[in-house]
């Protein structure tokens, strides 16, 4: 059995919930494929979306262990479900039947209302983590508000959170991890320009980087993590020749970080250090984390090293919150042909969190 952060699965007394994703693209298709493929970690767990989507969902699937769709009143009842269906709570207006692969408003409400409805559930403590389907961008943000003012998935799970909590947003950060067998990576930013991204290479957002990796995984793994930090520039700024954000930022922030008792190496290279951090044959790994800079520096060794492994873990939250580390691939839409891997991986890890906790 994959376990990521050598933790096991624990009895549980409350469910995990599924967002059914993006009607129009894979994400129904996926989470119906992961009760047909992997149900023993489907028990205990319910889709928050509409029935008749993942009834067409599940009717993609031509094979002789296709799961009946059954709908639920409340989360509890996902406890009590027999083997071989898959429980939905309707948590919206019954949708109307939409074209599969399209960009469609009304499919990115619905994508939105069961994120926004099983993160209130989550805070509230109804379910015990939330694993979300690939939601499509264009679509949220042409469903208006409130959807339109989130970039993504993390920044809707952000904005909820600290307005359950009744912080500012500013009091509550997030990192988004992206992990499978072989390597971890933290990012600094996530859905930002390029540009953006680095302006936010300052003191205070890497030092939060580093302080929310360091809590997050010295739970999950049990021991305080060796964190590796990745640089900006070429060869890590070669002394200043490329760049000066190693100097003037990394380096003080690595510094401080070790005072504080945090275990953290770096700036290093960043062509090299994410091989130092990969699982090699033997198990061994130099590094438990790499902190990636930007978006794509942290995500393309990862999803090189297999999308369909791939899972999204969003840190500093009060709530446990995985997903895949792929998007709606509208292009397979309707097809038949989607790949749960990285879903089922997602909904994994999510139990082993959940019994970690």
């Amino acid at each position: 059995m994959t376990t990521f952060f050598g933790c096991s699965e624990a009895k549980q007394d409350r469910p995990i919930v599924l967002t059914l994703g993006d009607p129009c693209g894979i994400g129904p298709e996926i989470v119906a494929r992961a009760w047909c493929q992997a149900p023993e970690l489907t028990q205990a767990c319910f889709v928050a979306g509409d029935v008749g989507v993942m009834r067409r969902a599940m009717s993609l699937l031509l094979s002789p262990v296709n799961f009946p769709v059954c709908e639920i009143e409340s989360p509890h009842e996902a406890l009590h479900m027999p083997p071989r269906c898959l429980p939905v709570l309707q948590v919206g207006p019954v949708a109307p039947v939409l074209t599969w692969g399209q960009i469609d408003s009304r499919a990115g409400r619905m994508a939105g209302d069961a994120v926004l409805w099983a993160t209130q559930a989550a805070l509230r403590g109804e379910v015990a983590a939330l694993v979300t389907a690939p939601l499509h961008k264009e679509a949220l943000h042409a469903a208006g508000s409130p959807y339109n003012k989130y970039p993504g998935h993390t920044e809707l799970l952000q904005d909820e959170a600290a307005r359950y909590l009744g912080v500012p947003v500013a009091q509550l950060p997030v990192r988004m991890m992206l992990a499978n067998d072989d390597l971890r990576t933290v990012l600094v930013s996530i859905h930002v320009s390029l540009r953006e991204a680095l302006d936010a290479i300052t003191h205070e957002q890497v030092a939060q980087t580093l302080r929310i990796t360091d809590a997050s995984l010295t739970r999950l793994l049990g021991y305080r993590p060796r964190i590796a930090v990745a640089g900006v520039n070429p060869h890590a700024g070669e002394g200043g020749l490329f760049g000066r954000e190693e100097i003037d930022v990394l380096q003080p922030c690595v510094e401080k970080a070790r005072q504080d008792g945090l275990d953290v190496q770096g700036p290093f290279a960043p062509d090299t250090v994410f091989m130092r951090a990969r699982r090699q044959s033997n198990g061994h790994r130099e590094f438990d984390v790499v902190i990636a800079m930007h978006h794509d520096q942290g995500l393309i060794p990862v999803k090189y090293l297999g999308v369909e492994q791939g899972v999204n873990v969003t840190l500093g939250l009060p709530i446990i919150r995985t997903s895949p580390d792929h998007g709606t691939a509208m292009d397979l839409a309707g097809k038949g042909r989607a790949d749960a891997s990285s879903l089922i991986q997602a909904l994994r890890l999510a139990r082993q969190m959940a019994g970690a906790g």
